[in-house]
């Protein structure tokens, strides 16, 4: 009986990793940038925005934080290392149009607001809108699916699915 009490929710070794924002999912494969596309930095998904709030898709640690707030990284409760990149070489935007509302080291909950960015300058300026979303230590992981389908909502709708 106390073990049902002390159980966990959920295996911690297995999470579903939620859309970060509103959009259209890519293939890895598509993204624009070998990087990506070629998964130097890790397997993983794309999303095309269809509007400009990222939130974090699990509950989590923020361990990274670029200067320039293009990009965040979020150590998941199963260890799973997420990165999410707000576009394409949006780097050199050095960080206009972005704005952050986390800091390394803030521990946040799935849909809590990450970065918000201008489209319109993240569209004119950067080589592409795409949302790469990375599990940067893809070899410590045993299995990555992608989940199969099109429009996903912030949240609401899994992406991938994650066994440590």
């Amino acid at each position: 009986m106390l073990g049902k009490l002390f159980k966990k929710k959920e295996d911690s070794k297995h999470i579903s990793l939620y859309a970060p924002i509103n959009g259209e999912t890519v293939p890895l494969e598509e993204v624009p940038d070998p990087v990506f596309s070629e998964e130097m930095m890790g397997n993983g998904i794309a999303i095309k925005p269809s509007d400009e709030l990222v939130t974090a898709p699990v509950d989590g640690k923020v361990i990274q934080l670029f200067s320039t707030k293009h990009a965040v990284g979020i150590l998941a409760e199963n260890g799973a290392e997420i990165l999410i990149h707000i576009g394409i070489d949006t780097v050199e935007l050095q960080g206009e149009g972005f704005t952050a509302y986390v800091e390394e080291g803030d521990h946040v909950k799935k849909g809590d607001k990450l970065v918000a960015f201008n489209y319109t300058t993240v569209e004119t300026k950067a080589k592409s809108t795409l949302i790469p979303i990375i599990i940067t230590n893809t070899d410590e992981m045993s299995e990555i699916s992608p989940i199969d389908k099109k429009s996903v909502r912030a949240g609401e709708d899994i992406v991938l699915s994650i066994e440590k």
